[in-house]
């Protein structure tokens, strides 16, 4: 049997505990800064700082809308999501963003009026966009509309008119 042993001194052990720590620092400064290099290196621009922000924002998808809000509100993500906000949160997900990184937080909504919907041109204040904000910066949101049997997606603008399936008419649990 062959036995081998080492010898440390006290320095070698604290080397090796700062060593340690200073590899679990930067791998918790790379996984933050990875999500900001996610959210600065889209085409998408999140900034919402003011009104004219938030129109910039939402015409980058080719939205049209009235110059002032419809609605200002103060909403809360809740801390646990149901299935419904879990449903609007894999929305969420799929436009780059996560609600769950603000979960029990309190953001502002930001509501207008989308007046260049397809087939709703002629509808004024059907089609709503909804716009959650944190700290001057786009966090989530969705366009939907206000009629029975209506829509929810994300920002962009669609292609085709799809027909209404049930996936689509939930409501917005922002309401």
């Amino acid at each position: 049997m062959f036995v081998y042993s080492i010898r440390s001194s006290k320095l070698k052990l604290g080397a090796l505990i700062l060593l340690i720590a200073a590899a679990v620092i930067a791998l918790i400064a790379l996984t933050q800064g990875s999500k900001a290099a996610v959210r600065e290196n889209s085409a998408i621009r999140l900034t919402a700082a003011n009104a004219a922000d938030r129109l910039a924002f939402l015409s980058q998808f080719g939205w049209e809308t009235a110059e002032d809000p419809l609605e200002v509100s103060e909403v809360i993500i809740p801390a646990t999501f149901d299935e419904t906000y879990t449903r609007y949160n894999d929305i969420q997900k799929a436009q780059g963003m996560n609600l769950l990184d603000y979960a029990g937080k309190r953001v502002k909504r930001w509501t207008y009026e989308i007046k260049n919907y397809p087939g709703y041109e002629n509808k004024p204040g059907v089609v709503q966009a909804n716009l959650l904000v944190s700290d001057g910066t786009v966090i989530g949101g969705d366009i939907c509309s206000l009629e029975l049997g209506g829509f929810l997606h994300g920002f962009d603008f669609p292609e085709l008119r799809v027909p209404v399936t049930s996936s689509q008419t939930s409501p917005s649990p922002l309401a």
